[in-house]
């Protein structure tokens, strides 16, 4: 027995109470045994390079490339993206990819390159693979992106899956981004980031990592362009960054480095070049458009894990109406459910859920469903009923089913990975319809399992179908939130089939965008957590998850009245926007904190309202373009340097940019300007940029510029749609573009194009259509005009 082990089992026991602390005690013994069955130790292995190059066949797209102990299959795509895989590994099966892979591009050509390597050329990009393996992807004019050297595999002599190496170098003036949800960016400093979907178990900060949403995604900045890599395994390891120096030494630059090392799984990769807008779209075009939210989730929604009953939910709802504060959802944590068991009702608390749904939806506001994928294991709760007798729940190697323990307590788990199951799991929302909800968030889904000591989720070695192909959870692990998102969306799409479903998930990977969106987790209360979560929102959209946001306030703990406010400022201008807070944290409604944080969080709301127009239209080209609605500073011009490091402010869209406060006891701040005039929003002053200006931020409000020239769309003194044009430079042009909100089904309303331009000293706002150009149809509201 080890003695640490024991240790933190009787500490369990007595932090949790001791039928729950027994239970995770008893959970964490089982998980370990069963690993020790299930997984035999390595035991020695045998490393592996590729060797040299001994033959080579032509296909489509690129080709296949023979070493001594292995072969590299490279692929050019229509869409310009580059895939390869080592040892016969193929584009498919994947779960990042939406349908099909891309069709080869027919003009890219493989041919003979010098010192016996070869090389594939096409238009957007050269892929230079070296008589031993190394491959460089390259611009069309021949400018390095990076370089992976010769891989490295280390084979278990007895049999198993293969660990593998892959090095990396890149530009030395290059920065890297993404990963998934990480709480130290957006930009990744120089360190390990592990790839394994993970419950802190407490509220993080920015030193936590990993976190609930990891991704083998890197965003690469540098000076001659953006390139995406991806790679495609969901095994669990590591990435270690370092950043290049340029002039190092004797005055020769050190190149950047990213070391990936994987405990299994396939060593395939895709690469996308270009600018970081064309990047996102051929990204987008891989692992799928994102899912466009309803309207009214782009609103204001409230959370609380402790409502506790029907009649405090009333409470809060009259309190934000009473006051005039815009709300468009509510959301319901475990403590609706009976004794914490999923799709099941408390019903001494919430004896009337249907009928309180149906008052709130006619106020405006919709009622939002938190959904575990854990189900209690007791005969007699329909779900484990239903699914036990359809053969859908976890089982360890020895073909047991495998137990975990999870709020309900003692519990099963479904495999996701299954169609089947997927199908199964989905019809179940129906009970959730019935209640009135209409959104739906889950949580818990790493997926987690209490336990006394070692990871708090599933053994490594429980069975799951992987689609047929038949694994464990070393590889379902990281895709199980993904699949579990799936099974949700899917779902509504048959039961509710005019209505765009809303689904926000706390764990996923690759490719989760096309089922919904996410948001912080368990985020830290405090002015460091309010930079992991803004650094969490920043990341995960370079990943192409652009619907996302924080708890606002923080999950645990009381924020100060100014802490609370600054949050609250920022969370309006984030695509999802959401109070919350733990059971035991401080509440959270506005009206708690003082007339003065009440009145400006007031504003905060109203503007956030103003704006819904603008955010769905970004919600519109997010789905089309895969660009996220928060983008860092250096979007539009990666090559500008000063504005790769800038970590506290961010563009919404095109048009806005914003600067929230971070910092106690602030009331100015240093803003870093993109190139071009930029105005303040409320003052209507402007700034020149590229540069960093003093701006103010009283307590009122954080600093929001808008771009001279911008059309934004807002929502008008009547309701109506308007635009908000900010005028131009004296001798320069502008415009911008606008989609409709189209109600919540599935059209897709046309983009409206708008420019701007100066005609005799007077602002003319046209639309282009394609009879040509025609004056505006819809109000216009010119700002800026005494800034010429």
């Amino acid at each position: 027995m080890d003695g640490r082990d024991l240790v933190r089992s009787i500490m369990a026991v007595g932090s949790v109470g001791a039928a729950q602390g027994l239970r995770t005690v008893q959970a964490a013994w089982r998980r370990k045994r069963a690993d020790a069955v299930g997984l035999p130790p390595r035991g020695a292995e045998r490393a592996r390079v590729p060797g040299t190059v001994q033959e080579v066949q032509p296909g489509p797209g690129g080709g296949v490339i023979r070493f001594g102990r292995s072969e590299l299959r490279v692929i050019v795509t229509v869409n310009g993206a580059v895939f390869w895989g080592w040892d016969g590994a193929a584009p498919e099966p994947s779960y990042a990819l939406a349908g099909r892979c891309p069709e080869p591009d027919p003009r890219a050509v493989l041919e003979p390159d010098k010192d016996g390597g070869w090389r594939v050329v096409a238009e957007r990009v050269t892929v230079v693979v070296s008589r031993h393996g190394a491959v460089e992807v390259q611009t069309p004019g021949g400018v390095t992106l990076r370089r992976d050297l010769p891989p490295r595999w280390w084979e278990p002599v007895g049999g198993g899956p293969a660990r593998w190496m892959q090095r990396s170098e890149v530009a030395a003036d290059a920065r890297f981004f993404g990963l998934g949800g990480r709480a130290s960016g957006p930009r990744l400093k120089d360190g390990t980031y592990r790839l394994w979907n993970t419950d802190p178990g407490h509220a993080f900060g920015p030193d936590d990592d990993p976190l609930y949403i990891t991704m083998p995604v890197q965003l690469v900045v540098a000076d001659a362009a953006t390139h995406l890599v991806f790679h495609d395994t969901s095994w669990d390891g590591t990435v270690t960054l370092r950043e290049g120096e340029e002039g190092a030494g004797s005055g020769h630059d050190r190149a950047g480095t990213s070391e990936l090392r994987m405990d299994g799984g396939p060593l395939r990769c895709w690469v996308m070049v270009g600018t970081p807008a064309r990047v996102l779209l051929v990204w987008a075009s891989l692992t799928g458009a994102a899912a466009l939210p309803p309207t009214w989730a782009l609103g204001h929604h409230h959370a609380r894990w402790g409502f506790g009953s029907e009649q405090e939910v009333r409470r809060i709802v009259s309190g934000y109406q009473e006051r005039d504060l815009p709300l468009d959802a509510v959301h319901l944590d475990i403590d609706h459910y009976d004794e914490h068991q999923v799709f099941t009702v408390d019903q001494e608390r919430f004896p009337k859920l249907p009928q309180l749904a149906e008052d709130l939806r006619r106020d405006g506001i919709r009622l939002v469903s938190i959904v575990d994928p854990a189900v209690k294991a007791t005969p007699g709760n329909s779900v484990y009923d239903s699914g036990t007798a359809g053969d859908v729940f976890v089982r360890d190697a020895s073909g047991r089913l495998f137990r975990g323990v999870v709020w309900p307590g003692e519990a099963v788990f479904p495999d996701f990975t299954h169609g089947r199951v997927r199908q199964w799991w989905g019809g179940l929302y129906e009970e959730r319809l019935g209640q009135g909800f209409s959104g739906f968030w889950h949580d818990m889904n790493e997926p987690t399992s209490f336990a006394a000591f070692g990871e708090s989720t599933l053994p490594r070695s429980a069975r799951h179908s992987l689609e047929g192909r038949d694994g464990d959870h070393q590889e379902a692990h990281n895709v199980y939130g993904l699949c579990m998102a799936m099974a949700g969306y899917e779902g509504l799409r048959v039961l509710v089939p005019g209505e765009r479903p809303f689904v926000f998930s706390r764990s996923g990977w690759a490719g989760m965008q096309r089922y919904g969106g996410t948001w912080s987790g368990d985020v830290a209360t405090g002015w460091p957590g309010l930079r992991a979560a803004l650094s969490l929102v920043m990341g995960l959209g370079l990943c192409g998850v652009p619907y996302s946001g924080p708890d606002v306030g923080g999950f645990d703990g009381s924020p100060s009245p100014e802490l609370y406010l600054r949050w609250f400022q920022l969370a309006a201008y984030l695509p999802l926007f959401r109070t919350h807070a733990s059971l035991r944290a401080g509440r959270r409604e506005p009206w708690e904190f003082g007339s003065e944080v009440l009145e400006h969080a007031r504003v905060a709301l109203v503007e956030r309202r103003r704006l819904l127009p603008y955010f769905v239209t970004l919600a519109h080209l997010a789905r089309r373009t895969g660009a996220p609605y928060v983008r860092p500073l250096w979007w539009p011009a990666p090559e500008e340097r000063a504005l790769r490091d800038c970590e506290d402010a961010f563009l919404l869209g095109d048009c806005l940019l914003v600067a929230p406060v971070l910092d106690p006891g602030a009331q100015r701040r240093t803003v870093q300007l993109p190139r071009g005039r930029w105005y303040d929003t409320v003052t209507e002053r402007a700034y020149e940029g590229p540069g960093q200006v003093l701006v103010e931020a009283p307590l009122s409000r954080i600093p929001v510029l808008a771009r001279a020239g911008a059309v934004v769309p807002v929502r008008g003194d009547d309701g109506g749609l308007e635009l908000e044009v900010w005028a131009p430079a004296p001798g320069r042009t502008g415009g911008g573009l606008v989609v409709p909100d189209a109600g919540d089904g599935w059209d897709e309303p046309e983009i409206e194009r708008y420019v701007t331009r100066w005609e005799g000293g007077k602002l003319i706002v046209e639309r282009e259509h394609e009879d040509g150009v025609i004056t505006s149809p819809r109000p216009v509201r010119i700002r800026g005009l005494g800034e010429r």
